[in-house]
């Protein structure tokens, strides 16, 4: 399934001079969001992974599935302010902007083996802060899976320490 058929390229969003891309339409197909969700979750149990960890919001929507679909357990990544409970936390840049990560401090221990899941792979900033509370909690990362790599936001050599998956490549 060619899964690019159902994203929709918004250029000037949220901001001028980013091409942003639209996931809702792949959501909203049953087949299409079944496949990528099957997908993520075979290469999830390939990488042996007892937890999946994601950002708000739209990579919770991938990784709930997966995690469920995978029998693993499910960790969120939040802004601040949103967790009630002792945080460890994180910086970042997007390509438009800059912001703070947390997690909680008891959500991993040093025996899960962890799969970052995000719907876009674009310049990494995300991704280094997720791998920075990661290793602030001991545990593993055992791979990172992407509805989308924006090839062209990155450096080919990106997160080459890690397993990773990409099941669209802009």
């Amino acid at each position: 399934m060619d899964l690019k058929e159902y994203v929709i390229e918004i250029n000037d969003y949220p901001i001028q001079g980013v091409n942003f891309k639209d996931i809702t339409p792949l959501l909203k197909n049953s087949q299409s969001f079944k496949y990528a969700v099957d997908k993520m979750s075979e290469y999830v149990k390939k990488v042996g992974a007892t937890i999946i960890v994601a950002p708000e919001a739209r990579g919770f929507l991938f990784a709930s599935a997966v995690a469920y679909a995978s029998n693993c357990g499910f960790v969120i990544i939040r802004k601040p302010n949103k967790l009630p409970r002792e945080v460890y936390e994180a910086s970042y840049e997007l390509e438009y902007g800059v912001n703070n990560l947390q997690i909680h401090q008891t959500d991993l221990k040093k025996e899960d083996k962890v799969v970052i899941i995000d719907d876009v792979l674009a310049t990494g900033g995300t991704i280094h802060a997720i791998i920075e509370l990661i290793n602030k909690s001991g545990a593993s990362i055992c791979g990172m899976a992407f509805l989308a790599d924006l090839t062209y936001l990155h450096e080919d050599e990106l997160f080459s320490e890690y397993n990773k998956l990409s099941l669209i490549h802009y």
